[in-house]
């Protein structure tokens, strides 16, 4: 279970210490809902956000871990608090006596150093730390989804002393100075001090014959091989999580995970927008103006587009649903062609002698925006010899 730190659980979920039970529901579902993977894109953050709100519902949603809860939070108050945020100094897993204090009984036993069932504890085994990686993939891959390989070095149980760190054959000795609590307790007078136990750091136990294979540490470096799945329409920026594949904890503790960062190669071809993709496809004067079927690629393969009588350069055709999967689901996206209509740079006889014949037959009412263009330019230059004639004139009277 995720551990909750120094928060109240009422303010995580943001509820009052009076609310009703299908309210505390009503906020979770909400949180629970808008942190969730699918929302947030594989956030960290939002992920260990997520883990606190799991971690302070499945305390407040159970009658007798709330009443626990409870009356701690009301004995933290009364003492002023332990630690800061206004939330316990310890972890809190459960009230259940598993993770926090079993009570007032161990409360205050841990206070003063009366000893108790929790007053000295082992330190919780830690989990293994997450990796990250970084893979490639180009546009089919978006489109299709792949399977990618991996490979790289982490640190995993050792194979010999199955991660206890003792020689095969042996096993962990209970450390003598604190009798396997973890914890040594200094007393004098009325009060009693506790405290990591420096011989076996609060393990409990220390390691008489060390494993050879490991040196006693329990883990070693390894070579690891993982398939990831790369998923139809994923973008650059995309973190993938590999539950489990993260290097190993401590003993009885699960390992951490590998979280794959993904980048998508840039394309010769196309160009992305979200789910739709761009393609700029150059096309001669006579079949912009005449219009034409030109063959135009696809990712997969070629296709035929009809470019309409007159098309303009820099015009967008679309094809619908030519495009990528969207990774949220709800289908797909579509191709855009962005004409470019080629001019010659060079021409033989027979084209200029027809282009010189076009150039005396043409209609400008066939050239819309050459007109408008003529029409602005006209009327700035008559507003410039306006001006320009009132200043002339302003001189010479003055």
């Amino acid at each position: 279970m995720a551990t909750v730190q120094q928060n109240d659980l009422y303010e995580i979920l943001g509820v009052s210490k009076d609310a009703p039970q299908d309210e505390v529901r009503r906020a979770y579902l909400k949180l629970a809902k808008q942190y969730h993977p699918d929302k947030t894109g594989g956030n960290k953050a939002a992920e260990d956000k997520l883990k606190e709100i799991n971690a302070a519902y499945d305390t407040l949603k159970s009658p007798e871990k709330r009443k626990k809860y409870d009356e701690e939070r009301e004995a933290r108050s009364a003492f002023g608090g332990f630690g800061s945020g206004g939330g316990f100094s310890g972890n809190y897993q459960d009230f259940s006596g598993a993770g926090g204090f079993g009570g007032f009984e161990d409360l205050f036993s841990t206070m003063f150093g009366q000893g108790g069932a929790h007053a000295a504890r082992r330190p919780a085994v830690r989990p293994g730390n997450d990796l990250e990686m970084a893979v490639q993939v180009d546009l089919h891959d978006v489109a299709n989804g792949a399977k990618k390989t991996l490979r790289f070095k982490r640190w995993d149980r050792c194979a010999d002393c199955n991660g206890s760190g003792a020689e095969p054959g042996t096993q962990p000795q209970t450390c003598p100075d604190c009798q396997g609590s973890g914890m040594v307790t200094h007393t004098k007078g009325a009060f009693s001090m506790s405290r990591t136990c420096p011989k076996c750091q609060g393990q409990g136990t220390f390691i008489g014959v060390p494993c050879k294979a490991c040196a006693g540490r329990g883990r070693q470096k390894v070579d690891r091989t993982v398939q990831v799945t790369i998923p139809q329409g994923v973008e650059t920026g995309t973190r993938l999580r590999v539950p489990g594949e993260g290097e190993a904890g401590d003993p009885g503790a699960p390992n951490g995970d590998l979280y794959v960062q993904v980048a998508v190669r840039p394309h010769e071809l196309f160009e992305r927008d979200g789910a739709d993709l761009i393609c700029e496809v150059p096309i001669s004067f006579p079949q912009a103006a005449l219009g034409a079927t030109v063959q135009v690629p696809t990712l997969d393969g070629k296709a035929n587009l009809r470019v309409p009588e007159g098309t303009q350069s820099g015009a967008m055709l679309r094809m619908k649903g030519l495009g990528l999967p969207k990774f949220a689901g709800g289908g797909k996206g579509d191709q855009y062609i962005r004409i470019n209509v080629e001019v010659p740079k060079r021409l033989n006889n027979e084209q200029r002698e027809i282009l010189e014949k076009l150039y005396g037959i043409d209609n400008p009412d066939g050239y819309p925006k050459r007109r408008r263009f003529e029409e602005l330019v006209s009327r700035y230059a008559s507003t410039v010899l306006w001006a320009v004639g009132l200043g002339a004139l302003a001189t010479w009277l003055s």
